[in-house]
Order: structure tokens, then sequence, then C-alpha cells
């Protein structure tokens, strides 16, 4: 019963029963909580909870530990894969110690790129998972899939780009899967919290929603046609790694990457015989195209007895060299090869365009070994700051950064007919990847080391060594200082025996037929007055 004054020791018994039982009752939540009930308590095994809106911000995919530890997990992942495209980025400009490749570079840093983009997207839409995201990362995974194959099974393209890009491509597919499954679990922890915390699946988006999947759509599309376009070029390039070179490769610069030597004729290799080797250099395009049949012609033609040229670091089939690289490293390799090669000259050497500031220092370390000089349409020291532009670089970069794609390479081969063999050493070669890092290369130290090789190399360069120099006259007409600087190339030696300006003839004066007899008949003249 009762009393007036407060309760009775009974029910202050059942009372400290009650709050015993509830204490049990929390301790028990507390320990029954799961990665679902701690960051919502409330809500834990409550049958006779109210239900949530779609719309409460309590009702999301990251109340899941599993969620949030793997959005950490892609987060350190694109951590990782920014720093190592930065340091593919630097390896274009300074190759840091074990990151070179013999290829052009472009390739790897490519694929970085597409790693790197695929786990930024992650990122920003973690939250909005979409079945068309997923349909085309499992595009994109079959593709690079498609180029870790070729970079494994084809022999050249696997040395070309070497552990660096072998890593880059396996990397790509490996982010290309983790981001679908990224994708798929937060679309399953979705579904779950939906479920457990509205009652049912959510069907509807908002407009913010629908604005994210339109966004990563478009995003992963574009990423898509780009990883296709590089699967293709991938082929061409296996394609073109089955052709073989006319000449031989030797090991330079301590086995870090070879350069093609190829020579024709037996002149200067008879015992005993003192006839000079003609030694090409190429221009802006490489010496197989157009200089080679050229020297080939005053082969048969008896004007030379043997002829050589070695394709420099990039062009062709010679592989790329680290970066930076100037005229003077590049002639020391250059004469390397030729010692490998057992050509030792004498020489005349013969330089096209760009070409002149390696053939001028080559002829500077090999003074008593050169006989004769010749110039066609050479640059000048003052085109040296036109090559070394930080616009001309940054243009080269770009283009040698999109060249994965094949832009420029895929319509040539499918609507005009462009083969492997053009696309090494003809009019193609200069949209190769490797030809591209090559003129890059050029551009970086165009201005600085290049320029002191140049203009040491005018410095030492023997004063009796007789020089020929041929202008095009297209070029001496259409430009006034183009023709006083090819005066100024006369005066780099005091025994100048010809200046030739080929009316009609364009910067290469071999493509017309008075250029080539002229370019032959000067050739003739410095091999017989050397023998």
């Amino acid at each position: 019963m009762p009393s007036l004054w407060g309760t009775s020791r009974d029910d202050d018994h059942d009372a400290d029963a009650g709050e015993h039982d509830n204490g049990r009752s929390e301790d028990d939540s507390r320990s029954r909580a799961d990665e679902r009930t701690r960051l919502l308590p409330n809500q834990a095994n409550n049958s006779t909870s109210r239900l949530l809106t779609p719309d409460d911000p309590a009702v999301s995919p990251y109340n899941l530990w599993a969620v949030r530890v793997l959005r950490y997990v892609t987060l350190f992942m694109t951590l990782f894969s920014f720093v190592w495209w930065s340091l593919l980025l630097i390896a274009i400009f300074a190759t840091p110690p074990g990151l070179e490749t013999r290829g052009s570079g472009f390739f790897a840093l490519s694929n970085a790129s597409i790693a790197l983009c695929l786990l930024i997207s992650k990122l920003v839409f973690f939250g909005t998972p979409s079945k068309s995201s997923r349909i085309l990362c499992a595009c994109m995974a079959l593709a690079l899939l498609v180029n870790s194959i070729l970079t494994l099974a084809v022999q050249m393209v696997r040395y070309e780009e070497g552990w660096v890009g072998t890593v880059s491509v396996l990397w790509a597919l490996l982010m290309s899967l983790w981001v679908l499954l990224a994708d798929r679990t937060v679309r399953w922890g979705k579904e779950e919290e939906e479920v457990r915390l509205t009652g049912r699946a959510e069907t509807r988006r908002t407009l913010t929603e629908w604005s994210s999947v339109l966004l990563e759509t478009i995003g992963l599309f574009i990423l898509a046609i780009a990883i296709v376009l590089m699967t293709l070029t991938l082929m061409i390039r296996s394609v073109d790694a089955g052709v073989a070179p006319p000449g031989k490769l030797y090991w330079v610069d301590g086995g870090k990457y070879r350069m093609h030597v190829c020579c024709e004729g037996d002149g200067a290799k008879a015992e005993g015989n003192s006839t000079p080797t003609v030694l090409l250099e190429g221009g802006e395009m490489p010496v197989g195209n157009g200089l080679r049949q050229l020297a080939r012609d005053a082969l048969k033609n008896g004007s030379i007895s043997r002829y050589c040229f070695v394709d420099r670091p990039g062009v062709s089939w010679s592989d790329t060299a680290p970066s930076p690289l100037s005229a003077g490293m590049e002639a020391v390799a250059a004469s390397e090869a030729l010692a490998k090669a057992g050509e030792r000259g004498p020489w005349v050497v013969a330089s096209a365009g760009v070409g002149s500031y390696y053939s001028r220092v080559f002829v500077s370390q090999h003074s008593r070994e050169v006989k004769g000089l010749l110039l066609i349409d050479a640059l000048h020291d003052d085109d040296l700051a036109r090559l070394g532009s930080p616009r001309r670089g940054f243009l080269l970069w770009l283009w040698g950064f999109l060249s994965p794609l094949g832009l420029d390479t895929l319509p040539a081969a499918l609507f005009r007919g462009r083969g492997s063999v053009d696309r090494i050493r003809g009019v193609s070669a200069r949209h190769n990847p490797k030809n591209i890092f090559a003129r890059l290369q050029e551009s970086l130290v165009a201005d600085s080391f290049t320029k002191r090789d140049v203009e040491g190399s005018r410095a030492i360069m023997r004063r009796s060594t007789p020089l020929t120099v041929i202008t095009s006259g297209k070029h001496a007409e259409k430009d006034k200082g183009w023709k006083e600087n090819q005066r100024d190339l006369t005066m780099l030696t005091e025994n100048l025996q010809h200046w030739d300006v080929v009316d009609d003839a364009p910067h290469e004066v071999w493509e017309t037929l008075e250029g080539r007899r002229v370019i032959e008949e000067r050739l003739r003249e410095m091999v017989r007055h050397a023998e």
C-alpha cells in the first residue's frame, strides 16, 4: 500500500531492478553495435524506430566502415599515382637514374595519366555510383588488358617501354579494375543503408546526382576513347617492330642505349685504301628519307666508293637517349657507335639542316680524320634560339603527350596507305613518338648546351678543312637573312671550295634534279681531292 510520505521499500527495490535491467540492456546494445550502428546508435536493432526519409543525410553509404576504408584506399592510390606521374613527367626533361626508357616515354606517361584520371574521377563522384560508369570501366579494363598483353608479348615494344612502361600499363589496368570494384561496392552499400533506414532501395535521383552521373559518364567515355586509340596505335607499333634495320645496332654511353649504323660500299674498307667514306648526317628528316638514296646513286655512278650514316638517338631505328642530350653528347655517342662498327675514316662529312650542328661538332672532334665538310642548306648559330624557344618546346611536349593516341599515325595508315617503313624513316616519321621525343630533347638544350657545343666547335675546328656550302635558292630568295647566315657559314674554315645557291630548290635541296646533281658533283670533288 502506498505511503503518504513517499514510495515503499518494495517500490524502491523494483525501481532499482528496472534501472539495473535498463543499464544492462544499454550495455548489451553497445556491445552489439556494428559498423551499421556506430554512427546511428539510436537506430540500433529497434524494430519500432520510425523509418527515415530517403533525403535524410543519415541515409548514406558512408555509414559502412567498408565504404569509408575503400575511399581512403582510393585516396592513397591517387596520391601514389600522382607521384608516379610526376616522376615520369620529370623524366621527359631530365631522366632520373633507373627511369630510362629506350622508347619515347610518352606511352608510360599516358598510361599513368589514365590511371590518375580514373582515380580522381572516382574520388570526385564516389557517392554516386552508376551503371554507365561500371560499363565504361569494364570496357577500359578490357582495352588495357589488350595493351598489357601487347606490351609483354611483342619483344620490341617490351624492349622500348622497359620496366617503366610495363609497370605503367599494368598499373592503369589495375586501377580500372579497382574503380570498377569501388563503384560496385558503393552501390551495394548505398542499397543496404537505404533498405535498413528507409525500408526500401531508392530508385530516383536528385538533380545533383543526375548531374554527377552525367559528368562522370562523359569523362569516362573520353578516357575510354583515348584508351581504344592507344590500343590501335600500339597494334601499329607491334607491326612496325617486325621491320629490320638495314644496318646494325651498337650499344653506346655505357650500355644505356643503341645507335643504328648503316654503311654501304667497299672503298674505305679495302686494305690500304685511303679513299674517304662519306658520312651522312640527316636534317629535320632521317637520312633514310632522301639523302640515303642520293648516296646510293652516287655510289652506283662511281662518284663515291663508300658511305655511312648514324641515326641520331630517337631517329629511325636508334633508341632514345636519356635527357638532356646535346649536340656534343650525340657526336660522342656517334663516334663510339662508328668505332664499334669498325668505321674509323677518313671522312667526308655531309649534313643537312639541323644536322649541321651535330656534324660540325663531330668534325671538330675528329679534325685529322675529316677530309672535307659539305653543308646542305645548313642551319646557322642564330637559329638555335628559335629551335630552343619555350613555345616550340611546349608544343613538342604537347604533341608528344598526345602521340600515343595516333591522331596523325592512324589516319595516315588507314586512309593514305602509309606503311611501316614510312613511319620509321619516311614522311610519317615526324609523327613517331620517338622522333617527337628526339626533337623535344633537341629543343630543350638548343639555346644552352648545344649552343655552347656549336660555338666551341667553331673555335677549335681545323681552319684548313675543305668546306663546301650548298644553299636552297627558294629559301635564300624568301629570307634575305637566311642568305646572309649562309654566307657566314662559308667562313667556318679558311678553305672554302664552293658556295652553290641552287635555284628553285627547297630546304631539302636533293628533292630537285639540279640539287641532286650539284650535291653529287661536290661529293665527287671532295672525295677525289682527299685521295
